[in-house]
């Protein structure tokens, strides 16, 4: 029930790496596949054609009620419709079961699951080549809130006299209440449907990280397939915050950008006149193998990751405590690296977490000039939230791809940056024409202190 695999994808002996055979080390964990869905398109290419054209993908709302909000504007995945071909090319029965499927699927366990399958496809995943008991997945998301017309009729029914009756809830309300509701929220859903759908019988993990939670993924996956746990892993995280009850408390909670005309200037990392972070959703996924499993098979090896790092600081740890963080997963990723031998390889850009929040941005800032020195000694630079906002947990994948597939060629500038904060000396993207270098760190970071970021080269 799995993808056929692109043409040029052949099946190969790969008795060596069998679960009947002893295993060799491992010496590195590569990317072989990648899949994403975004407010900038569907596709890789798709994706970073849109960030070197400057486009934004902010608009109005559609999805949620714009009245209630202090804001009407976000960055919605609006190419994504939830239709059997949004998943990639499939064979029929994997078709059905997916469509069989979705009707225990929100959106945003929908997307990831599309943007896992996009990732399978491209690395050209079929049951002759991989041992099912040695893949798995290992998915990150936000916390999934439901819908409220999922409880619309139940409610309805314990009215009385205009006030909800709490003792008619358990007779009359939950009987109406679809009893499947919870699956369609619960976060390990993501990788319990990518596993089902592909019988992927490894090892599967979930993270809630929100923000941190793609660059925690990748570091765990990582951390998995060097101790030899598993061959390869479906790594991924999905996230939106365009809900009728996420905006809601996203509103309430952070500091949002006010509404501006042009609506696609309202997201400025790093800038003088940033006012608050911008509501997007989207996912995306990557096949994560050992090298070893991966050149056995013939594969197309897109990245190695160099090394990870991940901290979590509280109020109780200073009074910077995002600055903390962010400098202790840098450090961490920089440490993780020359651990393992990978140490000497030049940076070649900084993908930054670049909120557009105030505080955020002059923390994070900080933390970068901390780790690598003032602007001239750091590298470049750059962000893709001033093109889309923040995506929730699926950002910091999202952007780890648009950096990718960036390397051995130019960066895409800051979007809306036009005047650079004092709060915020480094080294950014501005104008196009600047190289990406051949390798990154990604970092992210929750507005509760987690932070994590990931190092990662290409091939070649």
């Amino acid at each position: 029930m799995s993808a056929s695999p692109p043409e040029n994808s052949s099946a190969v002996d790969t008795s060596a790496v069998s679960s009947g055979s002893a295993r060799r080390p491992v010496s590195s964990v590569v990317i072989t596949g990648l899949g994403v869905i975004s407010p900038l398109g569907n596709t890789p290419d798709e994706l970073l054609e849109a960030l070197h054209a400057g486009q934004s993908g902010i608009a109005p709302f559609k999805q949620v009620p714009t009245e209630a909000f202090s804001t009407s504007h976000g960055a919605e995945a609006t190419a994504f419709t939830g239709h059997i071909n949004d998943y990639g090319p499939l064979e029929k029965a994997l078709q059905r079961t997916i469509r069989k499927g979705s009707k225990v699927m929100c959106r945003e366990i929908e997307m990831g699951v599309a943007s896992a399958q996009l990732a399978l496809y491209d690395a050209g995943f079929n049951s002759e080549v991989f041992d099912r008991d040695r893949i798995g997945v290992l998915f990150g998301s936000d916390y999934i809130m439901s819908l409220p017309e999922e409880y619309t009729e139940g409610i309805a029914a314990c009215i009385e006299d205009g006030k909800f009756n709490f003792a008619k809830w358990g007779q009359s309300g939950l009987p109406k209440v679809n009893p499947l509701w919870l699956l369609k929220y619960l976060p390990n859903m993501p990788a319990s449907h990518i596993a089902i759908y592909n019988d992927l019988r490894g090892p599967n993990n979930s993270l809630t990280l929100r923000e941190a939670s793609s660059c925690a993924a990748i570091a765990e996956a990582t951390s998995t397939i060097l101790r030899g746990h598993a061959d390869a892993l479906v790594v991924g995280a999905t996230g939106s915050r365009i809900h009728p009850l996420r905006t809601l408390h996203a509103s309430l909670q952070e500091t949002l950008a006010a509404d501006r005309e042009p609506c696609s200037e309202m997201s400025r990392p790093f800038d003088a006149t940033r006012d608050g972070s911008v509501l997007g959703e989207g996912a995306a996924s990557m096949l994560c193998e050992s090298r070893e499993h991966a050149l056995a098979r013939g594969a197309t090896i897109l990245g190695e990751v160099l090394g990870y790092g991940t901290s979590a600081v509280g109020e109780s740890g200073g009074p910077r405590p995002i600055q903390i963080a962010i400098a202790n997963a840098l450090r961490a990723t920089l440490r993780s690296a020359q651990n393992a031998g990978l140490g000497d390889v030049p940076i070649g850009h900084i993908h930054a977490h670049g909120l557009s929040d105030v505080d955020v941005d002059r923390d994070e800032a900080a933390a970068i000039c901390e780790v690598f020195g003032d602007s001239s000694s750091q590298p470049p630079v750059t962000t893709a939230k001033g093109h889309f906002g923040n995506l929730g947990a699926g950002s910091g994948m999202v952007e780890i791809i648009a950096s990718l597939k960036s390397l051995g060629a130019n960066l895409f500038p800051i979007r809306n940056l036009q005047s650079l904060a004092d709060d915020c000396p480094i080294n950014a993207v501005t104008e196009s024409g600047v190289s990406a270098g051949d390798s990154f760190i990604s970092v992210n970071v929750t507005p509760q202190g987690q932070a994590a970021a990931v190092w990662i080269r290409r091939e070649g």
